[in-house]
């Protein structure tokens, strides 16, 4: 019976009645809209039949596939687009799976057309909001194929452009349709993001090559118009099949004729794609996100030109939500740590990279990523220096092992030097002196603890840390704003910096005296006083000043003497260089202008005369040009300060100096010193008084403007310290002075000093001798201590402790006696017998108070 239905064209069931009747006799006649119009009609009218209407039409589009009835089937997908648009009701389930067989069955043929049909088709779809959710629904088909389809290497460019951009928008269409409905297959998870991913980078990737080829293309077009006339646009199907006549007019276009509108690059719908993806992604799948990332970039060597990683890094970040940038950070600083054993190169890549995104995520929330960061960072640096030192990655070289260039290791430090004062640069002061903290606590001090490693080159790995960390503090402070500068140099920072500033070696000294200078410079200043000169007018540097504030009086109050000392040591060193004198000099400058009050004016003043001292005194045994330099750099500085206090006798004072120098030693003034040839003189030991700043000169002047002048007239002795004895110097004497200066500072009446102690090699030997003697003894009593009460009997330990009890209380009762005795009497004291005083006790009620007592 059902057979004879089928034969019969009126005895067939309506639904497919008129699904028949939309198709043309002639598949260019294209669809018929009035029986479209019907079945749609029909459709909405009994939505139960709106399943067996997309199965029939499947089954016939089927057909119609297989017998390359190409026409055909661009009319069932037509009318397929049409209903699904129109039908919204709760059995369009079954329909949208007739459909999704359509689509794939389109998908999978060979023919470009066809897929780029099937494709069309399913992006209109996965713009439609349905009304009903769907439980069993897969999209696993589609993101494989979609993603095959990114990857097209068709030989013609047009149609290998047309079928990349096809799979770019049905990617986006399979994002769009399931990441924000519960119900789908989870497209974040790796299988899915795995092929999603690396298909949008591929086509991100070759940007350049698909425009240097699409160009190609088009000078070609341009010169065959000029040789062949204009014909219709047809595409090739094999003999004895239906042809389609494409582009005609009142025709559908062929899915290959994209309106110029939509001619696009497919780099740019991919960035575009990218984007969207990751902007919808929540908080736990951006890690899903971010790896394919990592990994395409590392299987196609895509680190190393670093360009496009960048490129693809700066789509993410401002992309994804602002909160979320510090899970992309986490992801890059992994990473970085799994790829500690690849070449420099690589590293230097994925370090640059997380610069540009870590100065991204600063302008939003970085949050604890902050010291996780810097952390990485610094432990990559000390693993550079390792492998730079012992040339490979395991410490030992073999057959098999790769080795490594320093140079391109000296590159990546300083790629992880930028780094580190790029992304410092932007975080707020709270997080940045927390990570000068941090940083400075890396930093090997010269102790015992830090012991010398040597290695291939005979290098010390602690000294090309410190260099290293150093470097880094100096990018991090650089540009550092502190109202107060308790915060800025905290006392443990402060220490363990000024530590390093006795080391031997002058590149470290320098780097101390720079990053000093940068935390004191909070107006601009630094600049101005780059050049060492004794201007006669200090008004054409524009110096900004404000007057110090009550926390930097404390703070000088604190630590002033301990940078007087390390200024003063410093300009002793043999090692020094025009640098290391244009950082002291700015160092003082900034000191006077940032920090300074009356107090500081004077000591820096001393400061400065101690250094001349040096420099005439000779006990270091300098060469010419240090004691030329410090007589410069002390010219230079007095000129300074003394325009900046304003007391014209003493300016009057420094001019006269300066000027008699001009005329008889120009080798003691900063412009002859301090210049690419430096014009000295070989002769320095007799310099006469008047070419020298004397101090009983400038205490009285300053004296009488209301200066401490008993200050200004006692020398300038550093003071001993505990960092002396850890310091890695030629000799512990050349930078200790066992003279302790003994003053009041708040009181202005000066006590007589008492002379120190004459010290002779003699004495200190005795001292030597007599404290290892000391220390012996003391080790011996305690061994015999812990001797007696491991062997001897109980018995014995417990009448020991017994008696030095009883010892104890016989001591506390004295000290009760004397404390609790009652007060003598007012009255005076009365002779007891042997005529020895005797204090008598007086009730307090019977005592006899004066008059002026009484209130």
């Amino acid at each position: 019976m059902y057979g004879v239905c089928g034969c019969c064209g009126a005895l067939r069931p309506r639904y497919k009645r008129l699904v028949d009747n939309i198709f043309p006799e002639d598949p260019e006649d294209g669809l018929v809209k009035t029986n479209m119009e019907k079945l749609t009609f029909y459709a909405l009218s009994a939505p139960e039949k709106l399943d067996r209407i997309g199965a029939y039409l499947s089954e016939r589009l089927i057909r119609d596939v297989g017998r390359h009835r190409y026409g055909y089937v661009c009319i069932a997908m037509e009318a397929l687009d049409q209903l699904l648009m129109a039908c919204h009701c709760q059995s369009i389930n079954l329909f949208v799976e007739s459909f999704l067989k359509m689509v794939a069955k389109l998908l999978e043929s060979e023919k470009p057309n066809l897929q780029i049909l099937g494709t069309n088709s399913f992006v209109k779809f996965a713009n439609i909001e349905e009304d009903t959710p769907s439980y069993h629904r897969s999209y696993d088909f589609f993101v494989s194929r979609f993603s095959e389809m990114c990857h097209s290497g068709h030989e013609d460019l047009e149609i290998k452009t047309k079928i990349r951009m096809s799979g770019i928008k049905g990617l986006q269409g399979v994002v769009r349709k399931t990441v924000n409905d519960e119900l789908q297959a989870n497209i974040w998870d790796p299988q899915h993001m795995d092929k999603i991913v690396p298909s949008l980078l591929f086509n991100l990737q070759h940007v350049e090559e698909a425009e240097s080829e699409s160009k190609a293309a088009s000078l070609g077009a341009l010169a065959l118009a000029f040789y062949q006339p204009a014909v219709p646009l047809k595409v090739c199907i094999p003999e004895g099949e239906t042809v389609m006549v494409l582009g005609s007019l009142g025709r559908s276009p062929s899915p290959l004729q994209a309106p110029e509108k939509e001619k696009e690059n497919p780099a740019e719908l991919a960035e575009r794609c990218l984007r969207e993806l990751l902007g919808r992604a929540a908080f736990g799948n951006i890690k899903n996100a971010i790896k394919p990332v990592l990994v395409h970039l590392d299987n196609h060597s895509l680190w190393e030109p670093k360009v496009f990683a960048i490129r693809c890094f700066k789509i993410i970040m401002y992309s994804i939500q602002p909160q979320h940038s510090h899970l992309v950070i986490q992801q890059l600083l992994s990473h970085l740590d799994a790829n500690s054993r690849s070449a420099a190169t690589v590293r230097a890549g994925i370090v640059e990279v997380l610069s540009e995104a870590a100065v991204i995520a600063a302008t939003g929330s970085v949050g604890p990523t902050v010291l996780e960061m810097f952390n990485t960072l610094l432990r990559q640096l000390r693993l550079s220096i390792d492998y730079a030192l012992t040339g490979s990655y395991d410490g030992a070289i073999s057959l098999g092992t790769k080795i490594i260039k320093e140079h391109e290791e000296r590159m990546f430090q300083e790629a992880v030097i930028k780094t580190i004062g790029s992304f410092a640069s932007t975080l707020p002061t709270y997080q940045r002196s927390e990570v000068i903290l941090f940083t400075m606590s890396k930093v090997p001090l010269p102790s015992l603890h830090h012991p010398v490693e040597m290695g291939r080159t005979g290098e010390n790995r602690n000294r090309l840390t410190q260099i290293m960390l150093l470097k880094s503090l100096l990018q991090v402070s650089t540009g550092f704003q502190c109202n107060n500068m308790m915060s800025a140099l905290p006392s443990n920072f402060l220490d363990r910096l000024l530590s390093t500033a006795l080391m031997e070696d002058a590149e470290i000294r320098l780097f101390v005296l720079e990053i000093l200078i940068s935390f004191i410079d909070r107006h601009g200043n630094r600049h101005k006083f780059s050049t060492i000169s004794t201007l006669s007018d200090i008004s054409v540097l524009k110096l900004k000043v404000d007057k110090c504030s009550r926390q930097d009086t404390i703070f000088m109050k604190k630590h002033s003497q301990q940078l007087y000392r390390h200024i003063y040591l410093s300009c002793k060193e043999e090692t020094n260089i025009q640098k290391h004198y244009e950082a002291l000099y700015g160092l003082l400058a900034l000191i006077s202008i940032e920090l300074a009050n009356e107090e500081v004016v004077v000591d820096l003043i001393r400061l400065v005369l101690a250094v001349q001292d040096v420099a005439q005194v000779n006990e270091e045994n300098l060469p010419v040009y240090n004691r030329c330099a410090l007589y410069a750099l002390g010219a230079a500085y007095l000129n300074l300060i003394s325009q900046l206090t304003t007391v014209p006798a003493f300016c009057q004072h420094i001019r006269e100096v300066i000027e008699s120098r001009k005329k008889e030693a120009p080798y003691m003034l900063p412009e002859d010193v301090f210049v690419e040839r430096p014009r000295l003189s070989q002769n320095i030991d007799g310099v006469v008084i008047e070419l020298l700043f004397r101090q009983s000169n400038i205490s009285e002047v300053l004296g009488g403007s209301g200066y401490n002048a008993d200050r200004l007239c006692l020398p300038y002795i550093p003071q001993l310290t505990d960092e002396d004895r850890l310091s890695k110097r030629k000799s512990i004497g050349e930078t200790i002075s066992l003279q302790v200066e003994v003053e009041s500072r708040n009181s202005p009446e000066k006590e007589e000093r008492v002379p120190a102690e004459e010290i002779t090699y003699e004495t200190l030997k005795k001292a030597i001798v007599d404290s290892v003697a000391v220390e012996e003894q003391e080790r011996e009593r305690r061994r015999q201590v812990v001797e007696k009460f491991q062997k001897a009997p109980f018995e014995e330990i417990a009448a020991h402790c017994g008696a030095r009890a009883s010892l104890l209380q016989s001591k506390l009762n004295q000290i009760f006696e004397i404390t609790i005795r009652p007060p003598p009497s007012p009255s005076g004291t009365i002779t007891a017998a042997y005529g020895q005083p005797q204090s008598h006790s007086i009730p307090v009620y019977e005592m006899k108070f004066p008059d002026l007592c009484v209130y």
